[in-house]
């Protein structure tokens, strides 16, 4: 048990103090308070939100077979993590728990939206994070660079699939039975 109060292991309790124009995470027994996504972000994420509807359609017009949502609240042991976008196979969650405001079966595929204030976190403990639970696939996009990296779990880590960039069309596991165009993430 750490004395330090400075240093004691954030709770769930920290993330539901924290101000309501940020994002609250625990990460690594941290709690990490970071600014909303600006609209660069919120649109991009929006806009692949929008481009895989068909997989998380029950109308019958896509794929279908995936539930995928914004901004969900991952508890994943002493974790708390709120990936852009994240998706499970419905054979993996067939219902969305209506009694939680958050989810503690890991995804299969998640995606972070890069900015400058979170690159580094992104790209560092919370990938390391995804990888332990299992998760399989990870998405970064980064709109300012105009990016998309695709990676694999591969083991205990992620293996880099594809970076695709611009506005190129893009088919990319997990949802490679569709494609959309890329550079409709970045369109203003």
């Amino acid at each position: 048990m750490v004395s330090d109060p400075a240093h004691r292991r954030a709770t769930y309790e920290d993330i539901l103090a924290a101000p309501k124009h940020v994002v609250a995470e625990i990460v690594r027994g941290s709690l990490s308070l970071l600014p909303r996504p600006r609209p660069i972000h919120a649109r991009a994420a929006s806009r692949l939100g929008m481009g895989l509807a068909g997989f998380d359609g029950l109308d019958g017009d896509g794929p279908g077979g995936w539930v995928i949502l914004d901004e969900p609240e991952l508890h994943l042991h002493a974790e708390i993590l709120v990936p852009d976008l994240a998706g499970w196979r419905r054979d993996r969650m067939p219902e969305i728990p209506a009694d939680l405001a958050y989810f503690e079966v890991a995804p299969d595929w998640v995606c972070e939206v890069l900015s400058p204030s979170t690159e580094r976190l992104d790209r560092s403990e919370k990938t390391d994070i995804y990888a332990e639970h299992g998760v399989a696939q990870l998405w970064l996009v980064n709109p300012e660079l105009q990016t998309l990296e695709i990676f694999r779990l591969d083991g205990a880590t992620y293996r880099r699939i594809t970076v695709c960039s611009g506005s190129v069309r893009v088919r990319a596991e997990p949802f490679d039975e569709i494609e959309f165009e890329l550079g409709s993430l970045w369109a203003r």
